[in-house]
């Protein structure tokens, strides 16, 4: 029997179906954890979300996303700050022991002072995550995402951001997606590692020719992201959590989810 115990899934990963329909075709896969994405909560009992999840065997491993904290008028600030203690206590109800963070960016704005307002805001949510015991993990993004998504678009900014934090409930996320190209990434895999700030790790593939940059991620080994490679350097440097799948895909949405769903687990057992 295939051992899905390190598979994660992204709810957006199976985004047509509902939290419910997610929990139960997770457990009956035998997948072993879950991340969920904020929107699967809306209107739902959330502590009751948890509960089920648990439930069904399945671990809970992240609550995504938090972040978007730059902008340009002290309003957005504010309220940037207002979401991401919101998410706090949602992953706190939910049971989630980590928010991944897509930091976020303003076109026409210097990726300096964006950086800065990251900076700042990660600060002043830090008390009540503190409060929670919830860490905060910070998401490098592709630079192609460097106008209004996030201005933390390698690894080694990312790393310099959790060092002028320097707390350690702050640490990062790695998304192969994101990171594939970068040639520092092993030694940044490594200083992320020797810092015990390694909370996630992200994989998928990036199709070649890609028909969209954000919504035709593909599976593993649909792509050319040297997945092995990358997998060899986080577990050499100690890591030994799960391995998320976050697949973001117009063409795998648009198929019957169950099929999808075998598909995942065809390309995990290929990959693991």
């Amino acid at each position: 029997m295939s051992d899905y115990s390190k598979l994660c899934i992204h709810t957006i990963t199976t985004k047509p179906w509902d939290i419910w329909t997610a929990i139960e075709k997770y457990q009956a896969a035998g997948v072993g954890g879950i991340t969920v994405w904020r929107q699967w909560l809306d209107g739902q009992d959330i502590e009751q979300v948890g509960q089920a999840i648990r439930a069904a065997g399945i671990e809970i491993v992240s609550l995504c996303r938090g972040g978007f904290f730059p902008a340009s008028e002290q309003s957005d600030l504010d309220a940037a700050i207002a979401d991401n203690e919101l998410a706090i206590r949602e992953a706190a109800a939910l049971g989630a022991p980590m928010i991944v963070l897509v930091c976020g960016a303003v076109p026409g704005q210097s990726l300096g002072t964006s950086r800065e307002q990251i900076i700042a805001g990660i600060r002043a949510v830090l008390p009540l995550a503190e409060q929670h015991g919830i860490k905060l993990a910070i998401e490098p993004l592709h630079p192609l995402y460097a106008d209004d998504r996030s201005a933390i678009n390698t690894m080694e900014t990312a790393n310099d951001v959790c060092d002028e934090i320097n707390h350690p409930l702050v640490g990062i996320a790695a998304d192969v997606y994101h990171i594939w190209w970068d040639p520092n990434l092993e030694r940044e895999l490594a200083r992320t590692a020797a810092a015990d700030r390694l909370f996630a790790f992200h994989i998928c593939d990036w199709r070649t020719p890609t028909t969209d940059l954000l919504n035709d991620r593909g599976l593993m080994g649909e792509g050319c992201i040297d997945l092995s490679g990358i997998r060899q350097m986080v577990e050499s440097h100690g890591f030994d959590g799960f391995h998320e799948v976050e697949v973001f895909s117009d063409r795998w949405w648009s198929k019957d989810q169950d099929e999808y769903l075998a598909a995942i687990q065809e390309a995990w057992r290929a990959y693991w």
